[in-house]
């Protein structure tokens, strides 16, 4: 299995809140993490880390433990996103500055042809297979709420004002409810998993085409392109 992976700060922030995990090797299991923080200044860096590393720990200290079934791996990545957001939380009320961190996460782990997905916020996970790109996760954002009452159109959500605005987040409140789930995951299919840096910037066939064009470097062209696209 070949990873690329990379991040980038973009064309407005003064830092660079996203942080991310990829296990080494071709062991049994492969894990991948991604969160993307918000807060206040150092607020959102801090608590991307500690989801991504928390997560990190909590899988790599129960997964021996645990039972190589569906349901077994499903409750060990949504006891570890739990775990994690107890982390963030207790963090945030160590310090005024801390208040209302928070994060977004995407957890990946792929065993036997199955991948299974942890996700809460507005990051996000897409699967290329064949001639088609699928979203595998649902924003938890207000514009994607707006789409699914049928007040707007997906067209109208991507250019929506307020298409940031998040309706659960990692870190922000004492419990969580991510979604937690499992596809396929076949020998030719690409997993990608993203900040909303690129989709704010990129649409799905947008980014189906740089990557399907030039796979070896798609990460580094994928934030080109974000980062041509002007100031967002």
């Amino acid at each position: 299995m070949k990873v690329l992976a990379t991040t980038d700060k973009g064309m407005v922030r003064e830092m660079n809140q996203d942080y991310y995990y990829i296990s080494q090797g071709d062991g049994e299991f492969n894990l991948y993490i991604l969160a993307d923080g918000m807060g206040g200044y150092n607020g959102g860096e801090i608590a991307s880390k500690l989801a991504v590393d928390s997560v990190k720990e909590y899988i790599q200290a129960n997964i021996e433990s645990t039972e190589k079934n569906r349901d077994a791996l499903q409750k060990l990545i949504d006891d570890a996103m739990k775990y994690a957001n107890k982390i963030v939380h207790d963090k945030s009320k160590t310090d005024i500055n801390l208040e209302e961190m928070g994060t977004t996460l995407e957890v990946c782990l792929i065993y036997n042809n199955k991948v299974y997905i942890g996700h809460i916020g507005d990051s996000r996970v897409y699967r290329l297979r064949k001639n088609i790109i699928r979203k595998l996760t649902t924003d938890h954002s207000y514009v994607e709420k707006l789409v699914k009452d049928g007040t707007i159109t997906r067209e109208e959500a991507y250019h929506h004002p307020k298409k940031n605005m998040l309706i659960k987040a990692l870190g922000c409140e004492e419990n969580i409810e991510p979604d937690v789930m499992v596809k396929g995951f076949l020998k030719d299919d690409i997993l990608l998993i993203c900040s909303d840096g690129l989709t704010n910037l990129l649409n799905d066939k947008e980014i189906y085409e740089v990557i399907t064009n030039n796979l070896e470097n798609a990460d580094k062209l994928l934030i080109q392109v974000a980062n041509s696209r002007g100031r967002i």
